[in-house]
């Protein structure tokens, strides 16, 4: 899962997968805005058949999050 998290944030900002790793965040990805979080977020409900809740939503600014709160959703 952890694999596939970083090609999603890879993808969806448009930077190198190799330059994603879970300290990967909205503040060091230059592209990561507004518009690319709310495409993430649907990237992440697509591929993991997870809805995430509003409060979810805002806590996804940082890769080792993503993993986390998704990693929750997909084990419940």
């Amino acid at each position: 899962m952890e694999q596939k998290i970083l090609e999603i944030v890879s993808q969806i900002m448009g930077v190198p997968l190799q330059s994603v790793t879970l300290a990967s965040s909205a503040e060091n990805i230059p592209t990561w805005d507004s518009l690319k979080h709310m495409n993430l977020v649907l990237a992440l409900e697509q591929t993991f058949d997870i809805h995430l809740s509003e409060e979810q939503i805002v806590e996804l600014t940082r890769v080792d999050s993503i993993l986390t709160i998704v990693g929750k959703l997909v084990g419940s």
